[in-house]
């Protein structure tokens, strides 16, 4: 069985060579030799042999590819392997490294590609004659060298604040930029000239089944035993669109609808439409983000306070502020958060997910100007208080950075085979054959 190793990312110049099949060791003992010198490196004539034998196996094995002579490929797999060193050695420097953890989870997408199982695409690997030690250093290698392009070209690529405000105002950048909508759809549909009565009975129908998913009835289940629409069966489902891809009638409701909110029946000359909004993404759902304003005290054990005294302390200073006393002033006197105590304790805005499990939890919990109760984090023991809740509207920086990214990338493989050719320019190479 032959694997498809396709691009893991966009970023991904070098095609982990489709994978190129590694052959399996031999048993037989070669006397190698040095082929080339690349800089600080060499490339063994073992490793080019099993490289040609690689690619002309990968070649043979796609439907009408015509391969080229043997001269030829050499000379490609020459250049090829001369600039992943050069690569290498430039990743090596700048201390690039890949975690077993981002390797396994490369191998993990590899095989999910494949529609295989971890073991499963192991043995179909060793079928092709693919070690899968062999696999796991080539996966490292293209990783690092995918991480190397990243690094360089983020410096290489600048794009102005002007490059990108042309953009977002072009039709291009709106469109690409634009909101995503998931709507679920249920039609209840009328004949061509309807009368009164069928007018009537329609929208009697239409909303019967609205008032149903007001009380909580499943909205699929309802599209699909009711809807007549053409989406009926995926519950109603009309997938991920953009509002210049919906209907005129619904693209002019969604941007005002809340995600889950259901919308009541809409006349239109086929029918009565319900609309619910599943989901939504883009600048204006993902650049929105709720933030909070905590204070909190935080006392710690230490060589001359154990846990018990620890706790006990925090509790007599919660009661303190329960009291009276001011909060600022107990954080300023007693907290042991060197970062926080002299603010009053003041830890500012933050989003969710910055402080740890514990932290976060009885953030949620607690309500505006409520002081919580003492709980214990791997930092000691704190009591906190709420004093703000925001929704901090990020959206058109978030559209910047999709144009920015979007401008980026159309400049990368220009960029990528420019500085390719520069560096292979300045190399020491020095050919053994």
């Amino acid at each position: 069985m032959k694997i498809k190793l396709q691009h893991l990312n966009s970023g991904f110049v070098a095609l982990l060579i489709s994978v190129l099949p590694l052959l399996a060791q031999s048993a037989t003992t070669i006397i190698d030799r040095i082929a080339i010198v690349v800089d600080q490196d060499v490339i063994m004539q073992s490793e080019l042999e099993e490289r040609f034998k690689a690619v002309r196996s990968q070649i043979s094995s796609q439907k009408n590819a015509r391969m080229p002579s043997d001269d030829v490929l050499n000379k490609q797999i020459e250049e090829q392997m001369i600039i992943e060193s050069l690569q290498l050695q430039r990743a090596e420097r700048a201390g690039i490294r890949i975690s077993d953890e981002e390797i396994n989870n490369t191998l993990a997408q590899i095989a999910k590609e494949n529609n295989l199982s971890l073991n499963e695409f192991k043995n179909a690997l060793t079928l092709d004659g693919i070690s899968w030690s062999g696999m796991r250093s080539r996966v490292s290698r293209e990783l690092k060298i995918n991480r190397l392009q990243q690094g360089i070209m983020r410096r290489r690529i600048q794009v102005s604040d002007q490059e990108i405000k042309n953009f977002l105002s072009s039709e291009l950048g709106s469109n690409l930029t634009a909101d995503q909508y998931r709507l679920g759809h249920i039609l209840i549909p009328i004949p061509e000239n309807p009368s009164n009565n069928d007018l009537k009975t329609a929208s009697s129908q239409a909303n019967s089944i609205f008032a149903k998913i007001e009380e909580g009835d499943d909205f699929r289940a309802l599209a699909i035993e009711f809807s007549s629409g053409q989406n009926s069966l995926e519950g109603g489902d009309l997938g991920w669109r953009k509002a210049a891809q919906l209907p005129t009638i619904f693209s002019d409701l969604v941007d005002n609808m809340e995600v889950g909110e259901t919308r009541s029946p809409i006349r239109s000359g086929r029918g009565f439409h319900i609309l619910k909004l599943f989901n939504k993404r883009g600048a204006s759902t993902e650049g929105k983000i709720a933030q909070t304003r905590v204070r909190h005290v935080l006392v710690q054990p230490n060589e001359i306070r154990s846990e018990n005294e620890a706790n006990d302390l925090a509790l007599s200073l919660r009661n303190e502020v329960v009291e009276g006393r001011d909060f600022e002033e107990i954080a300023k006197l007693y907290s042991d958060d060197p970062g926080s105590a002299l603010s009053g304790g003041d830890l500012g805005w933050s989003r969710k997910g910055v402080f740890v499990p514990e932290f976060e939890k009885i953030i949620a919990d607690s309500e505006i100007n409520e002081l919580s109760s003492v709980f214990q984090t791997v930092h000691g023991y704190h009591f906190l208080e709420v004093t703000d809740r925001r929704i901090e509207d990020f959206s058109e920086r978030y559209r910047m950075s999709q144009a920015e990214n979007f401008l980026r990338n159309q400049r990368f493989d220009q960029e990528l085979s420019n500085w390719l050719r520069e560096i292979r320019e300045d190399a020491f190479i020095e050919s053994k054959n």
